[in-house]
Order: C-alpha cells, then sequence, then structure tokens
C-alpha cells in the first residue's frame, strides 16, 4: 500500500509541477473561485488565475476575461463536484466557440489520481498534507 501511495503523492507532485511551469509561461488557469486560487498559490502554483464564480460572475464574463488575456490557451481547473463538471463543460464548449483551447488535460489526470477522495481544489493542499502524512507513518513502522 505505501508504494502505491508513494507513486500517488509523487504523481500529483509532477502534476503539480507542470502545473505551475505552463502558470509560469503565462498560461491562465481558470479556477472556481478565491479558495481554489490560494490553494494553488500554497502549491506554488503561482501566475494568472482566474476566479471564474466570485462576485456574482457570469459565464460570459469569465469567458470575457479570459480572451482579454489575448491567450491561444486556457487550463480549465474546476472542482470535481457535479456543478465543477458542469461548468468545466460549459467553460469548454464557450472557450472552443472563441477559438481558444481549453486545456482539460491537468483536471483530468487530477481527478484520475485523486478518484473519489477529493470533491474541490481548494481541499488538495490538506488532501496532499494528509497522504504525506500517511506515508510517514508507514516509514516509521
Amino acid at each position: 500500500m505505501s508504494e502505491s501511495l508513494r507513486q500517488r503523492v509523487e504523481k500529483i507532485e509532477e502534476l503539480l509541477s507542470q502545473l505551475a511551469k505552463e502558470a509560469a509561461k503565462g498560461t491562465p488557469i481558470i479556477v472556481e473561485g478565491a479558495r481554489d486560487a490560494e490553494t494553488l498559490r500554497r502549491l506554488s502554483v503561482e501566475g494568472d488565475l482566474i476566479e471564474a464564480k466570485g462576485s456574482g460572475r457570469s459565464l460570459l464574463d469569465v469567458l470575457g476575461e479570459a480572451k482579454g488575456r489575448n491567450t491561444e490557451e486556457v487550463i480549465v481547473f474546476m472542482d470535481f463536484d457535479r456543478r465543477g463538471r458542469e461548468w468545466t463543460q460549459r467553460l469548454t464548449r464557450g472557450f472552443e466557440r472563441m477559438g481558444v483551447k481549453a486545456n482539460l488535460v491537468f483536471w483530468r489526470r487530477l481527478r484520475g489520481l485523486v478518484g473519489g477522495d477529493l470533491k474541490d481544489i481548494e481541499g488538495l493542499a490538506t488532501y496532499l498534507e494528509t497522504l504525506r502524512g500517511k506515508l510517514e507513518g508507514h516509514q516509521i513502522s
């Protein structure tokens, strides 16, 4: 168990490292809210984080803000619950209509790694700390 746990932690850390590299290149990352953006910053993902669900924003507001960045690609990194999945689909369709590539690779990979254990991005830092704690517990015994 500890080996598969170690591999999962390493894969999540590598995914976050790649996400940070994309953000550093200037690729905007669309997250649901301020807590999600704060969590990504805690995990060293800095850059252009666009909050989709803040202050009564509509889907069109988010699409327009991202389009205003004059970018060819955005990373959609919403929560994994039903509403997050719906927003992911709606944003993806909207960006495609505008000629902007909606990158879902990071979202899909993370969702595959966490399964049903994590429903939102804001819980990612705590989730990772918990997994690391379990790993340390296995190393001691």
